[in-house]
């Protein structure tokens, strides 16, 4: 008999999809710090809890962390075109989004300014017509899943942003060879759910696999569970 999960505040531990019933524990863990080793954070958290057949869903974040996949603030130049178009920017309460000029600035240097610019005018024409995401399409991926640059959750996180995992397959690839965990990793809010990655064992598809965290049973808040245990449901 395994352990028992239990879900985050507000969050359902069991979920129903197309596949069956599966229960989602959330693991609370200490602070990450930049750097740390996320093989030795699944050893300490979730190998106690782990028992076979369950999945470990990962958020994007921690794994940035530790691969110190980070830009910080004083590294960047914040400029008059970023504080510009930043000021026409939807505002999503998903996280962090462009309407924030150092994300807005994050998306200039990545893609360069005429790209934002031509992704900001398109953009804004399909909000026009009730058409969203446009400039996230445009604009890509990594921009996209950019997080950080608030102080909302944590103060510290004000200074730098953290880019989307290096390699996301190879971290899930690492973390089954050297623990035995199967596992994805997601990036995942209220609003969209992305599988980034997943352990070579994990047969699931990503259509399947964002169905068991269709909630985001993370949250996005103070709640410091980067890790979610997946178990099939005990009738």
């Amino acid at each position: 008999m395994g352990a028992v999960l239990t879900p985050n505040e507000n969050k359902s531990l069991t979920i129903e999809t197309s596949f069956g019933k599966f229960d989602r524990g959330a693991i609370k863990t200490h602070f990450v710090q930049i750097g740390e080793d996320y093989c030795d954070l699944v050893r300490k958290y979730v190998l106690p809890v782990y028992q076979e057949g369950d999945i470990l869903s990962m958020a994007e974040k921690i794994i940035s962390l530790c691969q110190k996949n980070i830009i910080y603030k004083k590294d960047m130049h914040l400029s008059l075109l970023a504080r510009f178009l930043s000021k026409f920017a939807s505002h999503s309460t998903a996280g962090i989004g462009v309407d924030n000029p150092w994300k807005m600035q994050f998306a200039i240097d990545h893609c360069g300014a005429l790209k934002i610019i031509w992704a900001s005018i398109a953009g804004g024409v399909g909000k026009l017509f009730g058409k969203k995401g446009i400039f996230y399409k445009i604009a890509g991926p990594e921009v996209a899943g950019l997080d950080g640059f608030y102080t909302a959750s944590f103060q510290v996180y004000g200074d730098f942003c953290m880019m989307l995992p290096k390699d996301p397959n190879g971290v899930c690839k690492r973390i089954k060879e050297e623990t035995g965990v199967t596992c994805m990793l997601v990036d995942a809010n209220d609003f969209e759910r992305d599988i980034l990655g997943k352990s070579p064992d994990l047969t699931l598809t990503d259509e399947q696999c964002t169905e068991l965290i269709r909630d985001n049973p993370t949250g996005n808040s103070t709640q410091l569970t980067p890790f979610i245990i997946i178990r099939k449901h005990a009738e």
